[in-house]
């Protein structure tokens, strides 16, 4: 029965999901053109980005990315590898979830060495994919607009759950070993927050 929940869930989350990969093409992936007129870079940019890409970022004063024009449009073509990338690894690491909530509810009901294993085992390759997918999309190269959209709406809502399926993630790998009872609420929240982190994309 679990299995069928959570296999009807996935389905809904791909159908959900296409509308966010509609819209982070439509939002995130920049024309590999930058007009005279334009800036090279946007006015605002996460810290993750203004550490390596800002004007006075790593890859700027080490010379790996000098600020030019040139240099720009290698990096917008990087940035879409980055994020294609950061999507079809969201996909992988949402099974993944889904596998491991079907393993830790067989092991919270019957104790089973091999069983346990491999629940851990899922656990550390879920984990290696949550945070490659959430550091290719933070350390991105950034867009040439970064548009401030006012109030609150289904943008701000996506990194408010985004906050927190990433400290859910954390505090799920924290107690792990410490406290069982913790550790399998804290990976309800993560996967919760990361399904409507999701969803919220649909009413935009």
């Amino acid at each position: 029965m679990k299995a069928k929940i959570f296999s009807l869930t996935f389905l809904i989350f791909l159908g959900l999901h296409g509308q966010e990969d509609k819209l982070l093409l439509e939002s995130l992936f920049d024309n590999d053109e930058i007009k005279e007129s334009e800036e090279l870079l946007p006015e605002r940019m996460v810290f993750t980005q203004t550490l390596l890409w800002g004007k006075k970022g790593m890859f700027r004063k080490t010379g790996i990315s000098s600020l030019n024009k040139e240099q720009r449009i290698k990096e917008l073509k990087v940035r879409k590898v980055m994020l294609k990338s950061h999507q079809i690894i969201g996909y992988l690491t949402l099974a993944g979830m889904i596998a491991q909530g079907i393993l830790g509810g067989k092991l919270y009901k019957n104790w089973e060495r091999n069983l346990y294993n491999t629940h851990k085992t899922m656990g550390n390759v879920v984990t290696a994919s949550y945070f490659t997918g959430a550091g290719l999309s933070l350390f991105a190269p950034p867009p040439l607009v970064n548009k401030k959209v006012e109030g609150f709406n289904s943008i701000k809502s996506h990194k408010i759950l985004a906050t927190v399926h990433f400290s859910g993630m954390l505090a799920t790998n924290y107690f792990s070993k410490k406290n069982t009872d913790f550790h399998k609420y804290s990976a309800y929240t993560t996967f919760a927050s990361y399904f409507a982190a999701v969803v919220v994309f649909k009413f935009k």
